[in-house]
């Protein structure tokens, strides 16, 4: 029984650890966005963000990530025969991979809050698709107990970020269009 009660506490963890992740990034975004904006606006803007991103990084993201670490490690010590098997092992290189993703994401969070990204939104909005990435890997792992039939779940992953990252450019350029269209007929008036 006690094996259950710390699995549901590690679902839920890694539930909010990720929730923390996507939101976090989506914040980058919109935090890079007010620099388009007026000095006042943006100033306001990028002040809230400092704030959100710091209480959902601090209070959030990363004791999230702690917990959800210290029921994985309890849970293997519960039930150290997981250890035995291939795909734990890849599903702990992917979670591996999704702490290095976390401490990627730790320095623009530290740029974003000294004024200074270093990336577009572009660049942004396809560093929020890494998270989904690793998301849908350890799932397939877990679900299917494979080390090698996750691989597809991956790969249409993969295809699906391709195709939102192109319906993007496209919704970029009607946006940017619909914007131009609105200076001219201003001009016309």
């Amino acid at each position: 029984m006690e094996y259950l009660y710390i699995k549901a506490l590690h679902i839920i963890f890694v539930v909010t650890w990720f929730a923390g992740l996507f939101y976090m990034v989506r914040l980058f975004i919109y935090h890079k966005e007010a620099e388009q904006k007026s000095d006042e606006a943006r100033i306001i803007l990028q002040q809230q963000y400092k704030l959100m991103e710091k209480r959902l990084w601090y209070i959030i993201t990363w004791p999230s990530a702690i917990i959800t670490a210290l029921t994985a490690i309890y849970l293997l010590y519960l039930s150290p025969g997981f250890l035995t098997q291939s795909w734990m092992w890849v599903k702990l290189s992917f979670v591996a991979a999704l702490f290095f993703y976390q401490f990627a994401c730790h320095r623009i969070f530290k740029q974003l809050q000294n004024n200074v990204c270093k990336y577009s939104t572009f660049q942004l909005r396809l560093w929020n698709e890494v998270a989904t990435i690793i998301l849908f890997a350890v799932v397939f792992l877990v679900v299917l107990k494979s080390a090698v039939n996750w691989i597809w779940g991956v790969v249409g992953i993969v295809l699906i970020s391709v195709i939102l990252m192109m319906m993007v450019k496209v919704y970029k350029k009607m946006r940017a269009k619909k914007s131009w269209d609105k200076e001219e007929e201003t001009i016309k008036k």
